[in-house]
């Protein structure tokens, strides 16, 4: 009888891309019982791993304090349910700016997880190492610093055109080339354009004055652009593999590296590649601006929110979350941001671990409601007027010259019930506040997006 798939499945092997190759050499040899067996060794498969029973614990430092908070919050707190149901976790907790990313068992903006001997890109996403770095320029003028850096920085899609470019670090790329993930000629390339740049979204440039002491700070908020984007989906691919082998049940967006392997190991050391490329980025454009003004800076500090790190064999995915303890940052070299929007102060803080943070604060404000259900709740305004509103006595810049009316302050939590949670939880201590002067984010990218706009010259000339 000739042999087949339900008979490898029979004897205990799960489908997978050697079934072919060893069906026909099983059929074309006429191997017996014995022989087939002996054959099939190597092919042995890890035992499936399963979900939890039950959701490991987490730690709710989170309410709602009105009516239209109380669906963000018990989604939330839903999506965080099924996510504790992946095998590898074992603690999380959830910060009070958090709110969900999509649907139940997604890891939600504001959460925290801890996964034993496992990383799970999809908890970092495609926007690896989004973090904030602060640069205290003394006395200058608040005003021509926003002046300055709007000159020097970049927004929008894609790098900066040649000529334009802002050199990435020849021990970076060296890095980039020693990496199996970060081998590739077009990633490093993009790598090279994408340095200097600050992307879309709620990224942001902020100038604003030191409540203590008087001085201009620019603080800058972006991630690891192109270059982080590509890393994320090689990760995924790799994740999605080890899913399909050891845990089918966890969800796609859930699968995981396990760290004692070759890919775990390589995939660990990219994540330092990208975040050394990041906190590169922010430190070229806060230089040019130094530069341009002939000032020598007086401090500077960064930290990222949205990173996995590390402490032994445990590695906290923080997706929107800032780390307070120093083992979560080997180069730490002052205290934690937290910008909350464009409005309000960008607080200056530090903490240490507590059975309630875990080691972490939150990120910012958060949202209530997605982009859209925010647009469509402001419909009976024009833009002008709900621009004109929210950004009275601030100088607030949208560079691609389109404003962007879904991160105006109303878009977001309220800053003050963030900051109150922060303190009734006892998260983190809040040392100074940046008050705010202005602002530069991307604005609208979309509206006059390249693509539209090729769009646009076809039907002019009738294509």
């Amino acid at each position: 009888m000739e042999f087949n798939g339900n008979h490898l499945i029979e004897l205990g092997y799960r489908p997978a891309k050697w079934f072919k190759e060893a069906i026909e050499y099983i059929n074309e040899n006429n191997l017996d019982e014995s022989q087939i067996k002996e054959y099939l060794e190597p092919f042995k498969q890890p035992e499936i791993i399963p979900l939890h029973e039950t959701p490991k614990e987490f730690i709710i430092n989170i309410r709602a304090e009105h009516e239209s908070e109380n669906d963000n919050v018990e989604k939330v707190i839903n999506t965080m349910k099924v996510l504790m149901k992946t095998p590898t976790l074992i603690g999380g907790a959830i910060m009070p700016d958090a709110c969900p990313t999509g649907p139940e068992g997604q890891i939600p903006v504001g959460g925290v997880v801890i996964a034993k001997n496992a990383i799970h890109p999809g908890f970092h996403s495609a926007d690896i190492c989004c973090s904030v770095m602060l640069t205290d320029f003394g006395k200058a003028d608040p005003k021509e610093v926003l002046d300055t850096a709007h000159s020097v920085t970049h927004f929008g899609y894609g790098g900066r055109p040649r000529g334009e470019q802002m050199e990435m670090s020849r021990e970076l790329m060296k890095g980039f080339r020693k990496n199996e993930f970060l081998n590739d000629e077009k990633l490093i390339s993009i790598a090279r354009s994408h340095m200097g740049t600050q992307g879309d979204g709620n990224h942001f440039l902020f100038v604003g004055v030191s409540k203590n002491t008087g001085n201009t700070m620019l603080v800058t908020h972006h991630g690891s652009r192109a270059p982080g984007a590509a890393l994320y989906d090689k990760g995924m691919k790799v994740a999605s593999r080890f899913r399909q082998e050891i845990s089918p049940e966890t969800l796609r967006e859930n699968a995981w590296i396990p760290y004692d392997t070759e890919e775990g190991k390589s995939y660990w050391e990219a994540l330092q590649l990208i975040r050394a490329w990041t906190k590169e980025n922010h430190t070229s454009i806060h230089d040019a601006v130094l530069n341009k003004m002939g000032i020598v800076t007086e401090d500077r500090y960064w930290n990222e929110h949205n990173f996995v790190f590390r402490d032994g064999d445990l590695f906290y995915h923080a997706k929107g979350a800032t780390p307070l303890d120093d083992k979560f940052m080997p180069d730490i070299t002052g205290p934690r941001l937290i910008p909350l929007n464009m409005s309000e102060p960008v607080l200056i803080v530090q903490g240490k671990t507590n059975e309630r943070n875990l080691g972490f604060a939150p990120h910012g404000a958060g949202r209530n409601f997605s982009r859209s259900q925010h647009k469509r709740s402001l419909a009976h305004k024009t833009i002008e007027e709900i621009f004109t509103e929210e950004t009275q006595g601030l100088d607030v810049r949208f560079f691609s010259n389109e404003i962007d009316i879904s991160e105006l302050p109303t878009a977001y939590k309220s800053a003050n019930n963030v900051r109150a949670q922060i303190e009734e939880y006892g998260l983190c201590e809040v040392l100074d506040e940046v008050m705010p002067y202005g602002c530069i984010m991307a604005g609208d990218v979309r509206k006059n997006a390249p693509w539209k706009k090729k769009k646009k010259f076809r039907k002019a000339d009738g294509f």
